[in-house]
C-alpha cells in the first residue's frame, strides 16, 4: 500500500485507497496491520483511512472495537487518539457490556484542559453512548459536563456539551430515570 511511506497522504489518495480496501478482506487486514506501524506517519495515515471507512464498513469496524480501545488507552500521540475516538464515535456500545476502563478514560478526558478540544468532544459523545442506559452513569456524566461550565470552551466543545446535556434529559425521560 502506498501509505507505507513516511509522507502524509492526500484526501484524494485516501478516497482511492479506501475504494480498493472495500473490495478486499486482505487489504483490510493489511490496513489494520499498518495502524500498528512503528512509523508514526504510516500509523496516522492508516487511521485516517479508517475514519473514511466508518460508515461503509460498520460491521468490520465494530469487530475491531476492543482492539481500537486497547490501542487508544495506551496511545500518547494526539493525532492518533483523535482519529481512534472519531472511529469509536461512529460505533454503538452495548448496554450489556461496557468497558469500564474505556468509560473511565472518556470521563477523565472530558474536563482535562490538557487535551485538545476534539478529543474532549469525542469523549463526551462516546461517554454518553455508554452511560445512556444507567441513571447513575448519566448522573456522573452530567456532573462532568456541569464542571465544564467553569472552563473556557471552544464553540465546538460548548456545542457538544449542550447537545449532550439535552440528550441526557431525553434519555432520562425515555428510561423513566
Amino acid at each position: 500500500m502506498e501509505i507505507e511511506s513516511s509522507r502524509r497522504i492526500t484526501k484524494s489518495e485516501i478516497a482511492a485507497i479506501a475504494g480498493r480496501i472495500l473490495k478486499s478482506d486482505s487489504c483490510k487486514k493489511d490496513l489494520w496491520r499498518l495502524v500498528h506501524s512503528e512509523n508514526r506517519h504510516v500509523g496516522v495515515n492508516a487511521l485516517w483511512i479508517l475514519t473514511y471507512l466508518c460508515n461503509s464498513e460498520k460491521e468490520w469496524m465494530a469487530s475491531l472495537q476492543n482492539e481500537i480501545i486497547d490501542l487508544l488507552l495506551s496511545e500518547t500521540d494526539v493525532s492518533k487518539k483523535r482519529m481512534m475516538l472519531q472511529i469509536l464515535r461512529h460505533q454503538e456500545f452495548s448496554k450489556e457490556y461496557i468497558r469500564t476502563d474505556f468509560l473511565d478514560f472518556c470521563l477523565s478526558k472530558i474536563c482535562s484542559e490538557c487535551e485538545p478540544y476534539a478529543v474532549r468532544a469525542y469523549c463526551i459523545h462516546i461517554a454518553f453512548k455508554m452511560c445512556r442506559y444507567y441513571s447513575e452513569l448519566l448522573g456522573e456524566l452530567e456532573e462532568r459536563l456541569e464542571m465544564m461550565s467553569f472552563q473556557a470552551l471552544s464553540p465546538g466543545l460548548a456545542s457538544s456539551r449542550r447537545a449532550t446535556m439535552a440528550a441526557i434529559e431525553r434519555a432520562r425521560k425515555i428510561n423513566n430515570f
